[in-house]
């Protein structure tokens, strides 16, 4: 088992590697305006994952899917070369949909917000069941207290 600090530096090495690499030599018409956004390795460093997004539309999106698969053997010829480890790891690409998710969130948060909003108009004329202060106060316990001691005292003759 590898040393997870030791992972985590081989998958920024890979992400660095990989962005360069697909800046300066890939030559692909089909690759789009990419950016690679994360990479992860496993703990034996055989397999990395590259995440990354495209700017544009699914046809974009499509065409750098297909680019960085051709350049895939090249990608990882350089990436085992510059780590230095005695197996080179395959590399798969990954769309981040973040854009996506990160839209999603807003469209969540709008409607908390106009559920939120619209409990607040509610509760802006509501009024109470009961009363509108339902506890006793102690200045109310007092006054009550003192009138159950003059129910306690005896009336004049009901001795026994």
């Amino acid at each position: 088992m590898s040393d997870p600090a030791k992972v985590r530096r081989h998958a920024e090495r890979v992400r660095e590697l990989v962005a360069s690499v697909v800046r300066s030599q890939i030559k692909d018409p089909r690759l789009g305006m990419i950016t690679i956004t994360d990479a992860r390795i496993t703990a034996d460093l055989r397999d990395a994952t590259v995440f990354y997004t495209v700017l544009g539309d699914a046809a974009a999106q499509s065409g750098t899917a297909a680019a960085l698969e051709s350049a895939k053997g090249m990608l990882r010829s350089t990436v085992g070369k510059a780590l230095g480890l005695r197996h080179s790891p395959t590399l798969t690409f990954v769309l981040d949909d973040v854009q996506d998710q990160v839209k999603h969130i807003d469209d969540l948060l709008a409607q908390a917000r106009s559920a939120d909003a619209e409990v607040q108009r509610l509760a802006a004329r509501a009024e109470y069941a009961g009363e509108a202060q339902p506890y006793r106060l102690e200045d109310e316990a007092d006054e009550d207290s003192e009138d159950a001691e003059d129910a306690d005292e005896p009336r004049g003759g009901d001795r026994r």
